[in-house]
């Protein structure tokens, strides 16, 4: 898991840096695993760009990941570990006792013909998914639901790590990667340890066209444009935007709240990530 240099052969590999790719085993992934992904380009249902700056990119198929961790009881051994092109973190196949297959997001000092198991009973040992209430506090861990049984939705990107802060009733407090202090039911499970690949961030893309492989297409700046385009636009020669930043349907872009309320899930928020 390190990040390496390429030569300066031409000005796109100048600055360019590449992951080492030395913790994968194997570059063919697990048929039975494998599902198309049909892409949209940033467009809805009805053919309107919903999400700009999204199109092209390099084809690729999605890896059904195990989220939920529920084969309670049952070991696994690490068969291989593999790239995935759908998310900055390495993923493990399992290999479980009853002859079923899945793939794991991979924490770090996870190696290939090592054991894992999910359950109540079992070790605080990386890669182990149990229950909140069955981990020690200080514990860092990933993977973490927020609702019992609906498998995990936060601590899912290389490098990242929750930690257990402490229990009171029901409940579990959590201090996740942005600082934010949340308490979740003690049934829901999360994974012991760290998840690998903390150098991803570290990264140098180098050039436009690696942008495009992703299906990321150029953005134009707003105050390059004419009036009738863009709230920056219009003006001789080269002109700031005229005022506050604006998006280009006239919503201010610097520090403008989007985030919307929700008030079944924001009372779990012990202090926020923004203090």
């Amino acid at each position: 898991m390190g990040i390496k240099k390429i030569n300066p052969t031409s000005p796109g590999q100048r600055g360019m840096t590449k992951s080492d790719f030395a913790e994968i085993t194997t570059s063919k992934p697990e048929k039975s695993l494998l599902k198309p992904i049909r892409k949209t380009a940033g467009r809805n249902n009805t053919g309107r760009i919903t999400c700009r700056h999204k199109g092209g990119g390099v084809k690729k198929a999605y890896r059904v990941i195990d989220f939920k961790r529920e084969k309670f009881g049952v070991p696994g051994v690490v068969k291989t570990i593999e790239y995935d092109p759908n998310r900055n973190v390495r993923i493990s196949l399992v290999f479980y006792a009853d002859g079923e297959k899945r793939y794991i997001l991979t924490p770090q000092n996870l190696n290939v013909g090592d054991t894992i198991v999910s359950g109540p009973n079992a070790d605080i040992i990386t890669g182990n998914a149990l229950p909140l209430e069955m981990i020690p506090l200080g514990t860092m861990v990933h993977n973490v639901e927020m609702i019992p049984g609906r498998g995990a939705k936060l601590v899912r990107t290389a490098g990242a790590a929750a930690q257990l802060m402490a229990k009171e009733g029901n409940y579990v407090t959590i201090k996740l990667p942005s600082s934010e202090m949340r308490m979740i039911r003690k049934e829901c499970l999360a994974t012991i340890g760290v998840l690998g690949n903390a150098e991803q961030k570290n990264m140098k893309i180098g050039k436009a066209g690696r942008k495009r492989y992703m299906g990321i297409r150029p953005t134009v700046r707003g105050v390059t444009m004419n009036p009738c385009d863009h709230p920056h636009g219009g003006g001789e020669g080269k002109t700031g935007p005229g005022g506050h930043p604006k998006t280009p349907w006239g919503k201010p872009a610097l520090g403008y709240k989007t985030r919307k309320s929700n008030k079944h899930s924001d009372k779990y928020i012990v202090r926020g990530r923004k203090r």
